[in-house]
């Protein structure tokens, strides 16, 4: 506690009559807190669970959910980083379905949702060459209809000017020779060089538009490693440059399709050149497997990016999000203190921590400390007659290996955290649970086995008694 001492406040910690504090709820303390101490705030464990604005009015004193990790409680008093407000953003994703005319509508409304639900502000109907598309027109309807934003994506300007008249907002992409689509709609276009290197035509394509008064949206193309990828970094530089104050839009599918990596690093870093250049539209797209977090990667980096610029600073300590394979702080215990632990539990009940040394199991028989589970396993004798409970086991051990092997953070009974490579059902919820998890089929079968084992008992012991 000596981190957090403070002049302006005084503290008390008051210990319920509750043995797991991770199993706490607000329930629970209305039943056990029949005095606030002439408290002016309450601070619970970051696990309890419950209503706790309805703890708060019942007690007549705030209530606060603290830091799950009692380690983290410097920073919840102020004593460290604080969360920052990632509010903000001034980029507008673009999220393409590429595959638009072999969906249904139902289909692409479905794909809009999912887009939509990770941070896009702009559905992107994609056209395919030589494909029909009958219906188009109905597809950005539906999607119109529905509130969406809509672009249409095709090098054919006559399903362009369908989409436009349907309703879609952008179109991608005019050049030079077909320039004549947008004065035809009010859709604004996104304007793009006769071919890649020529920019030139796409300049030329620039100055009709502003002579005409028409808003517009030029992209420069990014090419592919190998393929001119550093030039066409350079041509974006260009364009602003002879441009200061033109909407530029960056399509960065070319580079996170087709490069066989993870996407979170390169979508970051393509953000940070937008950041630099103020291009404010880019266009991104989910085919390949390895690219199917993409939009929810851009919409966080689209925040780090703003408020990193804003504060004049770093892209670094905003958001662990963009981490999915790594953690800045994975072990926040060391072993010394594990141990310090171990030697407190008395219980039968196994507890799993890691830290930089390895995976640790432990319950009131030892500790057992390595890096490979099935060489843990072997200790774990207990376990024997226990399949349910030492299937559970072994899956706690897993996590935790896999935790420590990439330097992540390990919670007993969490899911580990994947940023935005992986969305669980639990993420989706924003809010704090108020119910604990419902029982896993371990822990049913866990709890069917002692009463079959009681039950089993107790006739043993009927039948063992002679009557006298």
């Amino acid at each position: 506690m000596e981190s957090i001492q403070a002049e302006e406040f005084s503290y008390e910690i008051h210990n319920l009559p509750i043995t797991v504090a991770a199993l706490m709820t607000t329930e629970k303390i209305l039943r056990r807190l029949d005095n606030t101490r002439n408290a002016d705030r309450i601070i619970v464990p970051g696990f309890c669970i419950g209503d706790i604005e309805e703890a708060s009015r019942k007690l007549g004193v705030p209530v606060e959910r603290g830091p799950k990790d009692l380690k983290d409680l410097p920073v919840f008093f102020g004593r460290g980083p604080q969360p920052a407000d990632l509010s903000q953003y001034d980029a507008r994703i673009f999220a393409e379905i590429v595959d638009a005319p072999n969906l249904s509508v139902e289909k692409i409304l479905e794909a809009a949702a999912a887009y939509r639900a990770d941070g896009a502000d702009v559905i992107d109907v994609g056209c395919l060459p030589d494909t029909d598309f009958p219906h188009l027109e109905d597809s950005v309807k539906a999607l119109v209809d529905n509130g969406y934003t809509v672009s249409v994506d095709s090098i054919d300007p006559h399903q362009l000017l369908k989409g436009a008249h349907a309703g879609a907002q952008y179109l991608l992409s005019l050049k030079e020779s077909t320039l004549w689509v947008a004065s035809e709609v009010e859709a604004t276009p996104i304007l793009i060089p006769e071919q890649p290197e020529e920019m030139a035509s796409l300049y030329r394509s620039i100055d009709i538009l502003l002579d005409q008064g028409k808003s517009f949206i030029a992209d420069s193309i990014i090419d592919p490693i190998h393929f001119g990828f550093v030039r066409s970094i350079v041509r974006y530089q260009e364009l602003r440059k002879a441009y200061p104050d033109i909407e530029i839009m960056m399509g960065i599918g070319n580079l996170s399709e087709l490069t066989e990596v993870d996407t979170g690093g390169i979508n970051t870093i393509m953000l940070g050149m937008m950041s630099e250049l103020r291009i404010g539209n880019l266009l991104t797209t989910q085919v390949s497997p390895h690219a199917k977090r993409s939009v929810a990667e851009l919409d966080l980096g689209r925040r780090i990016m703003f408020r990193s610029r804003e504060d004049i600073s770093f892209p670094k300590g905003y958001h662990t999000g963009l981490m999915s394979l790594h953690e800045r702080d994975p072990f926040p215990n060391s072993y010394e203190e594990v141990k310090e632990l171990s030697e407190q539990i008395k219980d039968s009940n196994f507890r799993i921590q890691v830290t930089a040394d390895g995976v640790h199991i432990f319950n009131g028989d030892g500790l057992f400390t390595g890096t490979d589970p099935y060489e843990l396993f072997k200790n774990l004798s207990s376990l024997n007659d226990n399949a349910p409970h030492a299937y559970y086991i072994g899956l706690e051990l897993g996590r935790a290996q896999i935790a420590w092997q990439l330097g992540k953070r390990y919670t007993q009974d969490e899911e580990l955290d994947w940023g935005c490579a992986y969305r669980s059902e639990d993420d989706n919820n924003h809010g704090p649970r108020l119910h604990h998890k419902e029982e896993k089929s371990t822990m049913q079968a866990r709890k069917k086995q002692r009463r079959e084992n009681r039950a089993k008992n107790t006739k043993q012991g009927c039948d063992d008694t002679t009557p006298k």
